[in-house]
């Protein structure tokens, strides 16, 4: 007869199994550190993952996260409110700023049109900033920065297109990450140089 484990820690484990790259396996391990930790230690992730679900919130500029809103990157007298950078989700913000070469704002999609996951236009958060355009004539430049994947190019693609007849200079981050590859994994250097060698779409 296989173990079975108390209901407590079988739903600890299957909870940490939802998370992406996690499987039940590695679920299991993680579940029996959390136990074998000082129960404070434990209790304070707990508190941690409880905090930023009741404070973290989308910005209504950009949609990125943020406890703030307006959030500090769209709130800075610094930035440069001419060109958007484009991404899909806020850990491509965060591999952005890393190089610190771009100075201007964001948006954030939350997603990439997949019609094989059934993920359309509307399923992503385009609306808004095509209403943020609207709203700011001061934008010159939309630099689309999607990751470079067949979903990534045909979101791209198609913002591409409704900007064209609004006059919006476009352009796309050059392609020195390589296919498929995810915007938050690469390296400085490789994301500096697809971000300088951008070009007209």
């Amino acid at each position: 007869m296989a173990y079975r484990f108390s209901p407590a820690i079988a739903k600890l484990v299957n909870a940490l199994a939802k998370l992406p790259g996690i499987g039940q396996k590695t679920a299991q391990r993680l579940a029996f550190h959390i136990l074998d930790e000082s129960r404070e230690d434990a209790l304070a992730l707990a508190e941690a993952i409880q905090e930023a679900c009741r404070n973290v919130r989308l910005c209504s500029e950009c949609c990125n996260l943020t406890e703030d809103d307006p959030c500090d990157i769209c709130s800075s007298r610094t930035r440069d409110k001419t060109r958007i950078c484009v991404v899909e989700s806020p850990r491509d913000v965060a591999a952005m700023e890393r190089i610190h070469d771009y100075q201007g704002l964001y948006h954030v999609l939350h997603g990439a049109i997949s019609p094989m996951q059934d993920i359309g236009p509307e399923d992503i958060r385009l609306k808004e900033l095509f209403q943020r355009l609207q709203e700011h004539e001061e934008v010159e430049e939309i630099i689309l920065a999607t990751n470079p994947t067949v979903e990534g190019e045909a979101t791209a693609l198609y913002i591409a297109r409704l900007l064209k007849p609004a006059g919006i200079r476009t352009t796309r981050i050059a392609h020195g990450i390589p296919m498929g590859a995810a915007l938050e994994y690469a390296d400085e250097v490789t994301l500096a140089r697809a971000f300088q060698n951008r070009q007209e779409v």
